[in-house]
């Protein structure tokens, strides 16, 4: 207790983080790597908690197309099993022997009438089959229209094209030490007046309680100009600093996380963008500094950035 007692006179606690500092929770960490919070709504219904929208704008694009295709397959599936089972004698122009065939015709009746592609070799006769073509070509319609917004929302949403390093390090600075996290942009973005800030939080028990504590650390520098090639961002631990009694072993033995967040302006989308995430006490490196990620070209007239050397380092004395 005595660590956590001189932590609290000297450093600058931070109780708007939005996690609170009461808590039973125990598990892995505040913030995923990806900068989403490891939180789980619970206590309503499943459609109130979540927007699927946002949620089809947020999934990675293998999941978003599987989901398309899979709903392209089964709204199809449904609409040949109407055809099928109001009569395929129903759709002029099907040719056909077996009943696999005429289910497959029926299929791809379905698929042009959802496309409003519409060859013309089959077209339905009767009330029934018309009515039911009708609506599948709204149905249609309308999907295109919501799909058509999500490719759009997904392509031209703003996103921060910058990557963190994998691990944080305790390396030396001036006659101490500091915390350092390098950041880099990886497109063809132009990014400027880029902010940076970093928060503390770590577990312990106070009077038989599992507590929170947050401490903004004060940086080196907090705002740049323009990130054009990586940025350092280094919390050097001083006396005002809540690491400047830990040692190599707290880091080993006590839960906590670094929690870094990263705003920046990209002139190409116009808009700000932001990106987090998260540095547990168990992704910190004691005792090591970063390589160098930049040099010049063989011609030494371009500055070339080596995004694969971004988390490299290597081990020195403190």
């Amino acid at each position: 207790m005595g660590l956590f007692k001189r932590i609290d006179v000297q450093a600058k606690i931070d109780n708007e983080t939005g996690f609170g500092t009461t808590t039973s929770y125990s598990g892995n960490r505040l913030i995923h790597k990806d900068g989403s919070a490891n939180v789980k709504k619970k206590g309503i219904g499943f459609l109130e908690h979540i927007s699927w929208y946002h949620w089809m704008l947020t999934i990675s694009s293998l999941k978003f197309w599987c989901i398309v295709l899979t709903f392209y397959l089964l709204v199809n599936l449904v609409f040949a099993v109407l055809y099928y089972s109001i009569g395929v004698e129903n759709l002029n122009g099907i040719v056909a022997t077996t009943e696999l065939d005429k289910f497959g015709q029926a299929f791809f009746f379905s698929v042009q009438t959802f496309t409003t592609v519409g060859y013309g070799h089959i077209n339905p006769t009767g009330f029934v089959t018309s009515f039911v073509s009708s609506i599948e070509a709204l149905v249609g319609l309308l999907t295109f229209a919501i799909a058509t917004g999500l490719f759009f929302g997904r392509f031209s949403k703003p996103r921060a094209y910058v990557r963190f390093s994998k691990k944080a390090l305790i390396a030396p600075y001036k006659d101490g030490r500091a915390l350092m996290i390098r950041v880099a942009p990886y497109k063809n973005t132009n990014l400027i007046d880029a902010v940076t800030r970093l928060t503390l939080g770590i577990s312990t028990e106070e009077d038989g309680k599992a507590t929170n504590k947050f401490y903004s650390l004060d940086l080196e520098l907090e705002r740049i100009n323009a990130l054009t090639l990586s940025w350092t961002i280094v919390h050097p631990i001083t006396e005002d600093s809540p690491l400047y009694h830990f040692t190599e072993d707290d880091f080993k033995s006590i839960r906590g996380e670094f929690v870094a967040f990263f705003k920046t302006f990209d002139d190409m989308y116009s808009a700000s963008v932001i990106k987090r995430t998260s540095y547990t006490f168990d992704e910190i490196v004691y005792g090591a500094k970063f390589l160098p990620m930049f040099s010049a070209d063989t011609n030494k007239k371009t500055m070339l950035l080596h995004l694969d050397k971004l988390s490299d380092y290597e081990k020195v004395s403190l």
